[in-house]
């Protein structure tokens, strides 16, 4: 069950890893998707991080 915890955290940062990997590239000019885009892009891996992650402090609270 340790495993499954350790997917969920790893899942919920490499989501985090995305938010801000597209805020960060909304900052540099000349980017070709519209800044637009890139912002819903990091709003919905950012709401996904959120979830995974309260989904694996869920798992272990649970477990322990």
């Amino acid at each position: 069950m340790s495993g499954v915890i350790f997917c969920f955290y790893a899942i919920s940062a490499v989501l985090f890893f995305g938010t801000f990997h597209y805020l960060i590239a909304i900052k540099r000019p000349g980017i070709y998707p519209p800044k637009n885009l890139m912002k819903k892009r990091a709003g919905v891996l950012g709401a996904g991080g959120i979830i995974v992650l309260i989904l694996g402090l869920l798992l272990s609270l649970i477990v322990n």
